[in-house]
């Protein structure tokens, strides 16, 4: 054989040899400066405080720090954009929640694909919300609500803000499977929304079981119902939805890490596998039980990325049947 077609043949091998090799320098070499991690919220939320734990923990494992920033803005699009545009090189990553599932179907006209140009790294901790009453509200259980509802549609309301966040897509849930009409209130927060309902002017809202418990063992509030698939250790003899009769209403409210499409998979890996062991730590699961995160996740890119498909899926067809959009 000659030496020209020796060359010849020899080419492809050669040609896919950089691809490989730059994908495993990726993964060898990661980081090799410090790692910015991006949460499209502003400080001082639940998300906010686990990223920061998380991105806390990640920082006393690996070589360089993992920094937090809040790029906030259009329900989370505009810290997604920023990631979802930088190099996939494992240096720049989102930590999102439940609000990444539902982007594109409230806002249609982004400057990315968060389906396309966003993969999950990690799902990394699921937490259930609580269903609450006023104190003195006369439902005293969650069948009592849905009947006086269903034969009273659009008299009573809920508390909402809106924007695809997870009291407004937990609210949307629950009225779906009920199969009854409530009156939307938007509040800017949480917090003042709960105080409608502790005065009686609100008839429902859901909360976080942290908080949400909180209240109603203050008096300020009735707990119906857990959002989640267990009972809460807090509040032992409220129901779960599923034992109240409503099982489509289950509901988590998750964090995840997410990473630019292009990053290449062994690097994906890579940082998942380092997540996986923050969760693991004894420390990591205490903070995070105390913050009411009541599962612990850090499953690998391929079964996160399975899990956000088909929560867009899910909510893309709740909010669409909702008539839900941005603005």
């Amino acid at each position: 054989m000659n030496l020209a077609r020796r060359a010849l043949l020899a080419a492809p091998a050669f040609l896919v040899l950089p691809a490989a090799t730059q994908e495993a320098r990726a993964q060898d070499t990661w980081p090799n400066r410090p790692i910015r991690m991006v949460l499209p919220y502003a400080a001082g939320g639940a998300t906010d405080v686990i990223g920061r734990l998380v991105a806390d923990r990640l920082s006393q494992r690996l070589p360089q720090r993992v920094v937090m920033e809040n790029r906030t803005g259009a329900g989370g699009a505009i810290g997604s954009s920023f990631v979802a545009k930088a190099p996939g090189d494992g240096h720049t990553l989102l930590f999102h929640n439940i609000g990444h599932a539902v982007t594109k179907a409230i806002y249609p006209q982004l400057d990315y694909d968060p389906e396309a140009d966003l993969k999950a790294v990690s799902i990394v901790a699921e937490s259930p919300m609580v269903l609450l009453v006023p104190p003195d509200s006369p439902h005293r259980t969650l069948a009592d609500f849905v009947a006086f509802a269903r034969a009273n549609p659009e008299k009573l309301s809920y508390g909402s803000t809106g924007g695809g966040g997870a009291l407004q897509l937990v609210s949307l849930l629950f009225l779906r499977a009920a199969g009854i009409r409530v009156t939307e209130i938007p509040y800017r927060g949480g917090a003042p929304a709960a105080l409608d309902l502790a005065s009686g002017t609100l008839d429902m809202l859901y909360d976080a079981g942290l908080t949400g418990f909180g209240l109603a063992r203050g008096g300020r509030a009735r707990a119906l119902a857990v959002s989640g698939p267990n009972r809460s250790p807090v509040m032992p003899d409220v129901p779960t939805m599923a034992e109240a009769g409503f099982p489509d209403a289950t509901f988590m409210v998750w964090q995840a890490v997410l990473a630019p499409a292009t990053t290449p998979d062994a690097l994906m890996s890579r940082i998942q596998t380092e997540i996986a062991a923050v969760l693991a730590e004894p420390t990591t699961r205490t903070r995070l039980a105390e913050l009411g995160a009541e599962r612990l996740v850090g499953n690998t890119p391929a079964e996160a990325q399975a899990f956000v498909a088909a929560e867009m899926a899910k909510w893309a067809l709740i909010l669409r049947e909702a008539g839900v959009r941005a603005g």
